[in-house]
């Protein structure tokens, strides 16, 4: 593949000088921003994950901040998560959609007060859209992206790395909540959550000036623990089930096509916009569906586009992303598969770029 040429446009993250002095192999663009996807390779940061910790840069999952009297009325008409038992101090994993319940980006909700929120979003212009909104419907609320930059610490020893640097009270973090705990004096967001199913927190660091200092604190503190810089891993995300907003959905997809109807409390999340669609959804179920997907053969090569998957000769879904899985020694794969054929068990074919190779439904995920 060409190398991508950088520029302005390209933007950098408080912690590139870090990221680049670790050694990165590889980036992709997200929210227009330089998202690292490779150190050593993908199979070594796989295992180093499993099994140690990572300090990762996803400044990338830029932060739509909502202030004033309406912000909360605001979020609420973005998605279909009812938002009223949400207190201060919570996140909340939200599906956004539009008039048609497609899906615009599925953030986590920061909840930092009833007037202020945070919505550390995927890769798509969400921003545009709130402002959009907020204008349309004479909101009294502010909305911009202000300066916060989340670092993620993820791994089984993450928790020892954080409580070196912000004392033991991290430990007492629940999945999904927050404190605001000091770093050198200055205020950051904790929160238990991150983009792998092994473990850690993302810290929203406000202000990039305190970025390379908080990256250098973490990795002197987690020598003896063999920290590494790393960064959301393909193989891992794959295998917890973890979708990707632009591989895996686009907004031609519902919540309830991408298994997140758990997350759509349509009959009282009022004010939503795309709430009458996603009624007739709900009601009449999907026709398609995200699955897992074992497919057969020896490592695939990378998903750069859709592979067809097949009964017969008939097209009855498609593979969006795929990768070889070291721990359950077969190539796993997120897919989407129409209701006739996504039964648990189900034996399929995909048309890969080396070739058709069998494949398989299955119900859940590796992890």
């Amino acid at each position: 593949m060409a190398l991508l040429s950088p520029s302005r446009r390209l933007r950098r993250t408080p912690f590139s000088d870090g990221v680049e002095a670790a050694g990165v192999k590889a980036y992709t663009v997200y929210n227009h921003m330089l998202l690292p996807t490779m150190f050593r390779s993908v199979e070594e940061d796989y295992r180093h994950l499993k099994e140690a910790v990572q300090v990762w840069d996803v400044a990338c999952e830029r932060q739509v901040e909502l202030r004033g009297p309406d912000a909360g009325r605001l979020v609420q008409l973005l998605t279909p998560r009812d938002l009223r038992p949400m207190l201060p101090g919570q996140c909340y994993y939200i599906p956004i959609v539009d008039e048609t319940g497609g899906m615009l980006n599925d953030p986590v909700a920061v909840k930092l007060a009833e007037d202020r929120w945070w919505i550390s979003i995927a890769d798509s212009d969400l921003l545009y859209w709130i402002k959009g909104l907020a204008f349309g419907y004479r909101l009294d609320v502010l909305v911009d992206e202000p300066d916060v930059s989340p670092l993620a610490v993820q791994g089984p020893k993450a928790d020892d790395l954080m409580a070196r640097v912000f004392g033991d009270v991290v430990r007492d973090i629940r999945f999904f909540r927050f404190m605001h705990l000091d770093f050198q004096g200055r205020d950051m967001v904790v929160a238990r959550s991150g983009y792998s199913k092994q473990g850690g927190f993302e810290i929203y660091v406000e202000g990039g000036d305190i970025g390379m200092p908080l990256w250098h604190a973490l990795m002197e503190a987690g020598r003896d623990l063999d920290v590494h810089a790393g960064c959301p891993n393909l193989i891992e995300r794959i295998e917890s089930g973890l979708l990707s907003y632009g591989n895996d959905m686009t907004d031609d997809n519902t919540p309830h096509e991408c298994g997140l109807g758990r997350f759509c409390n349509t009959q009282t999340a009022i004010g939503c916009i795309g709430r009458d669609a996603l009624l007739r959804v709900a009601k009449e179920g999907p026709v398609k569906q995200i699955r897992a997907i074992s497919i057969g053969g020896d490592r695939v090569p990378g998903c750069d586009r859709y592979w067809p998957l097949k009964a017969g000769d008939k097209t009855v879904g498609r593979i969006s992303s795929a990768a070889w899985s070291p721990d359950f020694n077969t190539n796993v794969a997120i897919g989407m598969v129409r209701m006739t054929h996504w039964d648990d068990g189900t034996d399929l074919t995909v048309e890969a770029p080396d070739g058709a190779r069998p494949a398989t439904v299955h119900e859940k995920f590796w992890l």
